[in-house]
This record gives C-alpha cells, sequence and structure tokens, in this order.
C-alpha cells in the first residue's frame, strides 16, 4: 500500500513543473532577477535535501494525507523561500531537483556487498564495474551501503596509505579449528563505505585469481571473515548482496555457522554475472577449508557428480534471491545450452530468480566531457563531431584518412565467448574499399595471430591494437561508426551500452543482455537501435554487417537518426538501482 501511495505522490508533483514553466515563460523582468537570486542561494537547498532520506517516510506521508503539491521539495522551500506567491519562480528551481527528491520517497535499507574485485581497486573483468557503480547508484536511492572486499597487495597505494584500521579478530575456519587472523581496514568514497579484509597469508600475491588450488581457500576464508567483520563491527543490514563463486558461501555460512549470531536477520541476494565459473573442486577440500557442516555437502547444496563440490550451486540454494545481470540471460542460463550443467538446479529455484540488466557510470562514460576523446560532443552535435573522431582515429592508428570509409570497432577480451570465430571467417568478406576495422583487445593467441595476420593482410584498413588501453577504447567508441558484439553468450554486456551512448551502432548476436539492451533496426518503420542476428553462424554475422554498411551509405539521414536514437536513451545505473531497491523492498517489507 505505501509503494501505491508513493506512486501517487510522485504522479501529482509531476503536473505543478508543467505549470510552473509557464509561468515562468510570462513573468516580468523583475521575477527574473528574484528567480536569479535564488539560483545563487540553490547549492544550500541541495545540502539541506541531502538530509532528507532519514525523515522521508513521515514527511511523504503527511503530504499524501493533505494532498499538498511539492511532497519534500515543499517542505525545504518553507524553510528557505516562505509562502508568497510572487516567489513561484523560487518554486520552480527547487523542483528541478526533482529526480533525487523521487529517489528518496523509498524507505532506507542498509545493504552489505560482498564481492571479490571492485573498481577502482582492483577489475579484471564487469563484476568490478558493477561493485563500483551499483553502491554509488543505490545510495541515491536511499540506501546506507557498505562494499566488503578482499585486501589485495595489488590494490594501488594510493587508496591502501588512506584505509583506516577499524579492527581485528581471529577467526575458526578450518574443519580442525585451525584459526586465522581477519583485519579490517576502512575507505569512504562518495557516500560508499567500503570494508577491506586484511589477511596477508591469503591476499598477499600480485593477483586476485591465480589457481583454483590457491582460490578455494582463500575464498572460503573470505566469504566467513565479511561476515564476521560484520558482526564485530556490529554492523547489520537488511540485505546482504553476494556477487559470483568468490562469495557464494556468504548464503550458506549464515544459514549454518552464524544462525545463532546478530547477523542471521539479514537476507541474502546472490547474484550471476558469468555461470561459466562456479568454484568446483573436490568435497574433502572445500569441507575442509570452509568447516561448514556435512549436511550442506549433498545433491541438493554444494555436491556435484561423484565427489566434488560446487561453490556457487550452494549459494544458490541457500540464498532468499538469485539474479543475474540480463533478463534474457536469466531464461538461457535454465536451458542446458547456456546452464553450465546447473540449469536443472536454477530451473527449481526459477521461482526466485531474476534478471537486471547492468547500467554504464555516467561520470566515466560522458561524451561532453571525456577528456580521453579528440572532441567532446554531444546529442545536438554528434554527426560532425564523430567524423572528427573518425579522422584523428584514423589518423592515430595509421589507417587511411577518408571520413567515407565504414569503421567497425571491436573492443573485447579475444576468446571463443566473444563470437571472434565467426569474425575470423567472414573478415575477408566484409574487406571492401569502403571498409576499415579497428580491434582492441588480448586473450587466445590464436585469434591474437589472426588479428595480427588481418593487420598485415589489409593495411591501411585493418588495425589490431593487441593489447587494453582504456584511452584508446574511449577513442574507438567515439571515432567508429559501427560497434561489434557477436557473443556466443553474454550475460549483460557493457560494450554495446557505452557504444550506444557514444553515438556507435551496435551489430549484435541476440542473446543474453545484448537481446534485452539492443533493439534491430526496422527499414519500414525506420525503428530500432542497432542491427541483430540471432543464431550463432558466420554468414548470418555477414548479413548483419552487410545490412548496417548498406543503411549508412544508402540511407545516411535514417543512420543519423538511429544515431540520435541509442545517444538518447538512458543507460546510466538508475534504472537498475531502482530496480533492486524495489527487490530489497520486496524481500524486507
Amino acid at each position: 500500500m505505501a509503494r501505491k501511495q508513493t506512486t501517487k505522490t510522485a504522479a501529482k508533483k509531476k503536473a505543478p513543473a508543467k505549470t510552473t514553466a509557464k509561468t515562468t515563460a510570462k513573468t516580468t523582468a523583475k521575477v527574473t532577477e528574484k528567480k536569479a537570486a535564488v539560483k545563487a542561494e540553490e547549492p544550500k537547498v541541495e545540502e539541506v535535501k541531502a538530509e532528507e532520506p532519514k525523515v522521508e517516510e513521515p514527511k511523504t506521508e503527511a503530504v499524501e494525507e493533505k494532498k499538498a503539491e511539492e511532497p519534500k521539495a515543499e517542505a525545504v522551500e518553507e524553510k528557505k523561500v516562505e509562502e508568497p506567491k510572487a516567489e513561484e519562480p523560487k518554486v520552480e528551481e527547487v523542483k528541478t531537483e526533482e529526480p533525487k527528491t523521487e529517489e528518496y520517497m523509498t524507505p532506507r535499507r542498509s545493504i552489505a556487498f560482498i564481492g571479490s574485485e571492485c573498481y577502482p581497486f582492483v577489475k579484471t573483468g564487469g563484476l568490478g564495474d558493477v561493485m563500483y557503480a551499483l553502491p554509488k547508484a543505490l545510495v541515491k536511492q536511499n540506501c546506507d551501503v557498505k562494499v566488503i572486499l578482499p585486501r589485495y597487495k595489488c590494490i594501488p597505494w594510493e587508496y591502501q596509505e588512506k584505509m583506516v584500521y577499524k579492527g581485528a579478530f581471529e577467526m575458526n575456519l578450518c574443519a580442525d579449528g585451525r584459526s586465522f587472523y581477519v583485519g579490517i581496514m576502512e575507505y569512504v568514497w562518495d557516500g560508499v563505505v567500503y570494508d577491506f579484509i586484511d589477511n596477508e597469508e591469503f591476499f598477499g600475491g600480485g593477483n586476485p585469481y591465480t589457481n583454483l588450488i590457491d582460490d578455494i581457500p582463500k575464498y572460503c576464508y573470505f566469504a566467513k571473515a565479511a561476515l564476521a567483520a560484520l558482526n564485530y563491527l556490529d554492523w547489520i543490514p537488511d540485505i546482504i548482496h553476494c556477487h559470483d563463486w568468490q562469495a557464494a558461501l556468504v548464503p550458506v555460512y549464515l544459514r549454518t555457522l552464524f544462525e545463532d549470531t546478530k547477523i542471521s536477520s539479514a537476507k541474502t541476494i546472490l547474484t550471476i554475472h558469468n555461470l561459466r565459473f562456479q568454484g568446483v573442486y573436490n568435497i574433502p577440500t572445500i569441507r575442509y577449508w570452509s568447516g561448514l557442516p556435512d549436511y550442506v555437502f549433498n545433491k541438493d547444496a554444494l555436491k556435484v557428480s561423484y565427489d566434488d563440490a560446487n561453490m556457487l550451486k550452494g549459494g544458490l540454494t541457500y540464498s532468499n534471491i538469485i539474479t543475474t545481470v540480463s533478463h534474457t540471460y536469466a531464461g538461457e542460463i535454465q536451458t542446458p545450452y547456456y546452464g553450465e550443467n546447473l540449469d536443472a538446479h536454477l530451473r527449481y529455484h526459477s521461482g526466485k530468480l531474476r534478471g537486471i540488466v547492468n547500467g554504464i557510470d555516467y561520470d566515466i562514460w560522458n561524451t561532453s566531457t571525456d577528456e580521453r576523446l579528440y572532441e567532446n560532443y554531444d546529442i545536438t552535435n554528434v554527426i560532425e563531431k564523430k567524423k572528427e573522431n573518425k579522422r584523428k582515429l584514423q589518423e592515430e592508428l595509421g589507417l587511411v584518412q577518408d571520413e567515407g570509409k565504414f569503421v567497425i570497432g571491436l573492443i573485447s577480451r579475444l576468446t571463443n565467448q566473444k563470437g571472434l570465430d565467426l569474425v575470423n571467417e567472414i573478415l575477408p568478406q566484409i574487406m571492401d574499399e569502403y571498409t576499415q576495422v579497428v580491434v582492441l583487445g588480448t586473450g587466445d593467441s590464436v585469434y591474437e595471430d589472426s588479428f595480427r595476420y588481418y593487420e598485415n593482410a589489409y593495411k591501411g584498413n585493418v588495425c589490431s591494437n593487441i593489447m587494453y588501453d582504456e584511452t584508446r577504447a574511449h577513442k574507438i567508441y567515439a571515432g567508429a561508426d559501427a560497434f561489434l558484439v557477436p557473443s556466443q553468450f553474454e550475460p549483460c554486456g557493457l560494450t554495446q551500452l557505452i557504444a550506444m551512448h557514444y553515438g556507435t551502432v551496435p551489430i549484435v548476436r541476440e542473446t543474453g543482455g545484448l537481446k534485452d539492451t539492443v533493439e534491430p533496426y526496422n527499414m519500414f518503420s525506420n525503428t530500432g537501435n542497432g542491427f541483430t542476428f540471432d543464431r550463432y553462424e558466420s554468414g548470418l554475422l555477414l548479413d548483419a554487417i552487410n545490412r548496417a554498411k548498406t543503411l549508412y551509405f544508402t540511407e545516411r539521414e535514417c543512420w543519423d537518426e538511429m544515431v540520435r536514437r541509442d545517444m538518447d536513451k538512458n543507460f546510466s545505473w538508475d534504472n537498475a538501482a531502482k530496480q533492486y531497491k524495489d527487490l530489497y523492498l520486496e524481500l524486507t517489507w
């Protein structure tokens, strides 16, 4: 019922915005001067609003009962500018902050994120981006967020030196009672508290992931230490949100060894970022290092095959909710083709399985402010400015400088998951005098060598950057006309979201998050935001590329319209954060 009231309240406060806009259009010069004065004071209003989450629910209910027009901005208005109608322009200035006000209309929840990596401290893939961007977005949704990470030795010293010691204790871990030191170091940034689990024996190596022999003990320790640290700090969250197999034992520990502690009141969510990685090892090893009771090593929980245990499977069993990073992928992993031998287990738990598409961080990916670009641009000047970015990219990479060329970008890990065997098959067929291809990434030697070959075979029109360079990636997103993501499977995919946000049209296979985010172009209605193909076949990839090239060269106005449509779409974390907040409320209502 509270959720319906919130929706009605939000709807009510949008109507006055239109009336105020009309009034402002007709204001006299005198009122305009007053409005300017209000703008000068606006930072003070911002500071008051930042405190609203603490009292937000009572304010919302009171406004609902009195049917007032301004749910929370009105409360700030009373403190700062009082009631005279002559001050109406002031109301308009406060109302420009309404998106933040709406975010704070839901009840406050405390969330503990537990995962193995997080940008900018340590990142090897998309998990690091999610662990950074989603907590930051949830703070705007009236959440109190703590992120728990291992304190790897590879974390840059610029962050390590700012960490604050919060305490330490000894923790029993192994089946024989062997105990280990647990230190807690804290770092606060952008409203998010980061707590690092400190143990030189487990996290003193150079890289977060090495091999299963070392990683199994490491993440058994991490999962238990994360819960023990929350108890030690007396910080009891409403939700514990775990990520991938490295944190999958957290729900298992919570419902077994921690069931009589304060933290047992928390609900758990386990997010699958890539089902291919599960933390599978023999039962004796995981039983010893985890210290978990024997009854969890059964076929309905951790056990797989004859004598192996699967840490991810155990987490799926014991968590309250399972999420994955797109709606389509949530369905795909329940099939044998995509299920990585867990499809039957996931079908059994399908009632608690949800899919929520990731977003991209607009603070990092912003064409109008991105310092890595040759030329900044926005939706109003994207067509001309992309031409300049393309020309300078061609110059930097040693390609033929011709704005009439159709430039295809590919930024990826060079593995078979990314569909690169299809690219290898058809690349000679797409290379003509009108086409250029730019590749950036590292991976399997077979693909690295093949792209080096193509660069030599098509000098001036193919550039293979067998490396990863963040600055060059930004330049390719801005300078390419189309972006290739022909993945065999793709849980979510961020590259196609970044490409569209940078006005670069995606060519993708209809799988996972690619299907959820790229609407195929319809030549009859001139709608859609990219080109797609369904079955994993090289001929269909070639057809999709040729359809894109045809539109680019013969219907350039339609292509340019699609570029603007892509840039106009909202791929920020706001939408995903709202869906996660709804899920947290559903679990704790």
